[in-house]
C-alpha cells in the first residue's frame, strides 16, 4: 500500500500513529500496517463531525515545524473500569455479614433483665447460663462468657462488665463463628489453639448430665479433654495448620454439635466429638499398647496394634514426622496419646477426608505431592514377603498396579493425586492394598457388587469410624463385665428377678468408670514420678 507524502502532510493524526506503530522498530510489515490504519481511518470516521450546509470546510491544517506526539488513545476502558470498581457492593466479611435488622438494644436489655435476677447482680460460671440464653446463644457457651467477661480473675461476672464486653462483640463480630472465636482465642487472636478449648470442655464434663460419673473419676478428666480436643481439630481443621479458623468454624457442624449437648442427656448420642463410648474405646486401645504406661507408645508398641496388621514401613513413615506434630516423635521415636487419637480413627475410618490425607503424606516419600509407581512399589514388597510368609501367593506388582489404576482412575498417567484419590470414592481400598495387609485380605474375598453397591449409596449411614466404636466398646464393657462377675463369684446370678435396662446402663458406667480409674490412676503416678 503506497501512501502519497501530501496525505501524511494534511493528517498529522496519521502521521503520528504511523511514528508510534514504527516506534523502536527498523520496519513496520505491511499487514500490521493495514490493520492499524484501517482501524484509525473507521475511528476518524465515527468521531468527524456530521457537516451543516452552507458550512465551508475546514482549512488545511499547517505543517507543523516538529513532530507531534501520537494523539492519545480515548479512556473509555479505563472510564468505564473505575465506574465498575466504584459500584461493586463489598462482598468479603471476615467477621460475619453484618445483619441491619438486628436489635442490639433489644439484646442489651435482655441482658440486663436477667443480672437484675442474679444476686448482687454477679453471675458465677453456673449461672452464666442463664445469660447465654439471653444472648441467643447456646447454654454451653457460658464458660467461654465467664472468662472473656474476666470472671476467671474474681470468681464472677457483674453486669456492667458484662454488657461492656458483650456490646464491643455485637459491634465487631457478627456471626456465631466469628462470636464463638473471639470468646474462646487469646486476645489479638484470630485462630483457636488446642490448649482454648480446656474451659469450654472442663464446663461441659462439670455440668452436662451425661457425664456425672465422672465427678468420682477427676483423674482422668484431662483424658477426655485431650480425646475431644484431638477429634476437634482431627475434624474442623482442615488446614492442617494446628490453628482453627472462623470460616474452617463456618464449614464444619461443630457449633451446631455444641448446641446439641443441651438437648441431649445422653452424651454417647453424639457421636461427633463428644461421645464418651468413643473416647473408652480410644484410651483403652492406647493402654493396650501403651506397655510401660508412661504415656507414650514406641514404634515397636503401634506395631502390635491389631495383630501387626500394619505394615512395619508405613509405620515408619508415621514416626517420621510426616502426620504428627512436635519433635518428639523424630528425636525420642515415641508418639503421644494424642498423636495415637489420629492414627487410630484413621486407621479404621480410611473413606473420611483428613484419613486420605494423613495416609497420602505417609505415602509420599518424597514429598513432592503425587504418588510414583516406585512409592507403591516401596509399600507393596513389604506386603508380598508377609503374604508369602503366610503362604499366600502374592499378585505380581504389574497386575495390581493395573487394578489400582482402573480402581483410582487418575487424571495424569503414571501419577496419583490427592484428588485422585478423594474423587474416586475408594481410597480405603487403595490405601488397605499397600500397608494393612488383614484388610486388603478382606476387600479380595468381598464381593465386588457389594463394594460398587456401597460407593453408589448416598444415604446416610453411620462412618466406618462411628461403628468401629460401637462394637469395641460393647466387647469392652463385656470383658470388663465378664471379669467383674468372675471375681464377685458370680453374685449377681443369684438375684431372682433380671436387672432392669437402666440398671445394666448403670451397672455398666460403674464397671467403665472403675476400670478407667485404675488405669488413669497408675499413669498419675507415672506423671507424678
Amino acid at each position: 500500500m503506497m501512501i502519497k507524502e501530501t496525505s501524511l502532510r494534511r493528517d498529522p493524526d496519521l502521521r503520528g500513529e504511523l511514528a508510534f506503530l514504527a516506534r523502536g522498530c527498523d520496519f513496520v510489515l505491511p499487514s500490521r500496517f493495514k490493520k492499524r490504519l484501517k482501524s484509525f481511518q473507521q475511528t476518524q470516521i465515527q468521531n468527524k463531525p456530521e457537516k451543516k450546509p452552507g458550512t465551508p470546510l475546514p482549512p488545511p491544517a499547517p505543517f507543523p515545524s516538529s513532530p507531534r506526539p501520537p494523539s492519545p488513545v480515548p479512556h473509555v476502558n479505563n472510564v468505564v473500569s473505575a465506574a465498575l470498581s466504584i459500584n461493586i457492593p463489598r462482598f468479603y466479611f471476615p467477621e460475619g455479614l453484618p445483619d441491619a435488622c438486628s436489635n442490639h438494644e433489644q439484646t442489651l436489655s435482655r441482658i440486663e433483665a436477667a443480672f437484675m435476677d442474679i444476686e448482687d447482680q454477679k453471675a458465677d460460671v453456673y449461672e452464666m447460663g442463664k445469660i447465654a440464653k439471653a444472648c441467643g446463644c447456646p447454654l454451653y457457651w457460658k464458660a467461654p462468657m465467664f472468662r472473656a467477661a474476666g470472671g476467671e480473675r474474681t470468681g464472677f461476672v457483674s453486669a456492667q462488665s458484662f454488657i461492656t464486653m458483650w456490646r464491643k462483640l455485637l459491634s465487631n463480630h457478627h456471626d456465631d463463628a466469628s462470636k464463638f472465636i473471639c470468646l474462646l482465642a487469646k486476645p489479638s487472636c484470630s485462630s483457636l489453639e488446642q490448649d482454648d478449648f480446656i474451659p469450654l470442655l472442663q464446663d461441659v464434663v462439670d455440668t452436662h448430665p451425661g457425664l456425672t460419673f465422672l465427678k468420682d473419676a477427676p483423674e482422668f478428666h484431662s483424658r477426655y479433654i485431650t480425646t475431644v480436643i484431638q477429634r476437634i481439630f482431627y475434624t474442623v481443621n482442615r488446614s492442617w495448620s494446628g490453628k482453627i479458623t472462623a470460616t474452617e468454624i463456618r464449614k464444619s457442624n461443630f457449633l451446631q454439635t455444641l448446641a446439641l449437648l443441651e438437648e441431649e442427656e445422653d452424651i454417647n448420642q453424639i457421636t461427633d466429638y463428644f461421645s464418651y463410648e468413643h473416647f473408652y474405646v480410644i484410651y483403652c486401645k492406647f493402654w493396650e499398647l501403651d506397655s510401660d504406661h508412661d504415656l507414650y507408645i514406641s514404634q515397636a508398641d503401634l506395631s502390635r496394634y491389631n495383630d501387626q496388621a500394619s505394615s512395619n514401613r508405613i509405620i515408619e513413615r508415621i514416626f517420621s514426622g510426616a502426620v504428627t506434630r512436635g519433635k518428639t516423635v523424630q528425636k525420642e521415636g515415641r508418639m503421644s496419646y494424642a498423636d495415637f487419637v489420629w492414627f487410630l480413627i484413621s486407621e479404621e475410618d480410611k473413606r473420611n477426608p483428613t484419613s486420605i490425607e494423613y495416609w497420602f503424606r505417609c505415602m509420599d516419600v518424597d514429598g513432592d505431592g503425587v504418588l510414583s509407581m516406585y512409592e507403591l512399589e516401596y509399600f507393596y514388597e513389604e506386603q508380598c514377603e508377609r503374604m508369602e510368609a503366610m503362604g499366600i501367593e502374592p499378585l505380581p506388582f504389574h497386575d495390581l498396579l493395573c487394578q489400582m489404576l482402573d480402581l483410582v482412575k487418575p487424571a495424569s498417567d503414571g501419577k496419583i493425586t490427592l484428588r485422585d484419590l478423594k474423587r474416586c470414592r475408594m481410597a480405603h481400598i487403595f490405601y488397605d492394598t499397600f500397608f494393612n495387609l488383614e484388610k486388603y485380605l478382606d476387600h479380595e474375598q468381598r464381593d465386588p457388587f457389594a463394594v460398587q453397591k456401597d460407593v453408589e449409596n448416598d444415604s446416610p449411614e453411620p462412618s466406618d469410624w462411628d461403628r468401629f466404636a460401637a462394637e469395641e466398646y460393647e466387647t469392652l464393657v463385656a470383658e470388663e463385665s465378664a471379669q467383674a462377675q468372675f471375681q464377685e463369684g458370680f453374685e449377681d446370678y443369684e438375684t431372682e428377678e433380671p436387672p432392669s435396662p437402666s440398671e445394666i446402663v448403670n451397672k455398666g458406667n460403674k464397671i467403665v468408670t472403675s476400670s478407667l480409674s485404675e488405669k488413669c490412676g497408675k499413669l498419675q503416678s507415672v506423671d507424678e514420678e
